[in-house]
């Protein structure tokens, strides 16, 4: 279907009004980080470089990003397997309940954070007794995270071919043989992305992490909620979001890119 030229300018200037709807605001975090005056005048009073000297050699903003990057990395690795176990299972087997768990795999990441931070708070404080901590919040993100690698992974397993399974195992391949030079392959590409996107989910989440964090543990989302309103933090806080910003960005526009390599792939497959 062609679109008139008014049409066609019409959905230009809409698209152009959304998206700087949407990333003015991370350009205007950006610039204050470099902003001279420490109450954000408009415009900036000065180039400094001062905020981001504070923010990497305060001990607090070190400890609360390593905090988060080894609960995004242990809960990644964890969904991983557990994704991706979940998916050959779910693709590949016929057994009674095979829609409800589906359903209740994809269940988390559909409900509201709140929601799933009070349940999980309940489960471990009152049913389990466990104290909240570090293990308690990779254990909170994998609910969740877990659910991105399932659906990369069943995305894919779906446009395989299992007669390639069938003929390994002809052939006198073991499961595990078989998973690792037949299936393995074909996944890799969607493991890599669903792990991408675990880890970005996980780096900046900060709902579910409130109420599953131990008292003396932060990660950086919850640092900079802390210290958003602070007088003496809050040029700090644009340097830590714009930090954030960008380790969010990497896996995701990664994650993005080996999709389209890969569905490429599959098409000058299909054609030859």
């Amino acid at each position: 279907m062609r679109l008139s030229r008014g049409a066609k300018t019409f959905l230009g200037a809409t698209t152009a009004l959304v998206l700087f709807f949407i990333y003015a605001p991370l350009l205007l975090v950006v610039i204050n980080s470099f902003n001279a005056d420490r109450t954000f005048g408009w415009p900036p009073h000065g180039f400094t470089l001062e905020w981001w000297a504070k923010a990497f050699d305060s001990a607090g903003v070190r400890d609360a990003l390593m905090t988060s990057l080894l609960v995004a990395v242990v809960s990644t690795i964890v969904s991983l397997v557990l994704g991706a176990l979940l998916a050959m299972a779910l693709q590949r087997y016929n057994f009674f309940g095979r829609d409800v768990i589906n359903l209740l795999v994809i269940l988390p990441i559909a409900l509201p954070g709140i929601i799933t931070g009070i349940a999980l708070n309940n489960m471990f404080t009152t049913i389990l007794g466990v104290p909240l901590s570090i293990w308690t919040v990779i254990i909170a993100h994998t609910t969740f995270c877990m659910v991105t690698v399932f659906n990369n992974v069943i995305a894919r397993l779906r446009r395989a071919n299992p007669r390639l399974e069938e003929a390994s195992a002809d052939l006198g391949a073991g499961v595990f043989t078989t998973f690792l030079l037949v299936t393995f392959p074909q996944l890799r590409s969607a493991l890599l992305a669903g792990g991408l996107l675990a880890f970005a989910l996980s780096f900046d989440e900060i709902i579910v992490t409130t109420f599953s964090v131990g008292a003396g543990e932060t990660t950086l989302p919850i640092w900079i909620l802390q210290n958003l309103f602070r007088p003496n933090q809050a040029p700090v806080v644009n340097v830590v979001a714009v930090v954030l910003i960008a380790i969010s960005i990497v896996p995701i526009w990664l994650a993005q890119k080996l999709s389209e390599d890969a569905s490429a792939g599959q098409k000058r497959g299909t054609k030859s």
